[in-house]
């Protein structure tokens, strides 16, 4: 796999709390110059790029970073990004939920916001850091249940990001039509090759076009 082929694995990602309109286009800019898979904005984001950048990709974020919104807001929150023009949807779990093991919960949250996702593509954030391995395969059930299109490591807000062991755990026991996101932790060049190795299909990073082109 040569840095081409990697570009459309990344999602090119600012969800800064302090970035600023002009940041936000200059990675709408980048993608279209490298090709990447995606960007990944903040949902307030969303309507201008789509404006401003018809062939952008656009993924946004939903219950972000923390997942303890009311199911209604999540929903109502995803038809918003759709309606303003995101393609891909980044929602976050409610990480209490799983640590109590309230799993049919989850699949039912997962479920109402990949029906406000209709056709657009729905990546769910597990925030593996705070998960125990019998909590991230009970979740891979909860994604495949739902039919959601991704499970997503994590936020990049949470105490770590990815690692190499979770996208390989995530990859042996989600359903087959289910992909794999890795975010956080690509410090390298190499990290981004080993993440796809690993099994992932899409990687969210804000540095990954910087550390192909060093």
């Amino acid at each position: 796999m040569d840095k081409i082929e990697v570009y459309r694995h990344i999602d090119h990602t600012l969800l800064k709390a302090f970035c600023t309109t002009r940041q936000i286009e200059t990675i709408a800019e980048e993608s279209l110059k490298y090709g990447t898979a995606s960007i990944c904005i903040p949902p307030s984001f969303v309507r201008h790029i789509h404006e401003k950048y018809k062939d952008v990709n656009i993924c946004t974020v939903i219950g972000f970073p923390l997942g303890y919104s009311a199911t209604a807001v999540k929903v109502a929150e995803a038809e918003q990004a759709i309606l303003d023009g995101a393609n891909e949807i980044d929602m976050v779990i409610n990480i209490t939920w799983a640590k109590e093991h309230r799993f049919d919960d989850i699949t039912e949250e997962i479920k109402a916001v990949k029906a406000a996702c209709k056709e657009k593509i729905l990546k769910v954030i597990i925030e593996t850091c705070y998960l125990t391995d019998d909590e991230k395969i009970a979740l891979c059930k909860c994604v495949s249940d739902a039919k959601a299109d991704y499970i997503k490591t994590s936020t990049g807000f949470g105490t770590g990001g990815a690692t190499l062991e979770d996208v390989k755990l995530l990859k042996a026991h989600v359903a087959p039509c289910v992909k794999v996101k890795a975010a956080g932790g690509m410090k390298t060049r190499e990290d981004l090759f080993a993440f796809l190795e690993a099994g992932a299909d899409r990687l969210g990073t804000s540095s990954g076009i910087k550390l192909l082109n060093e």
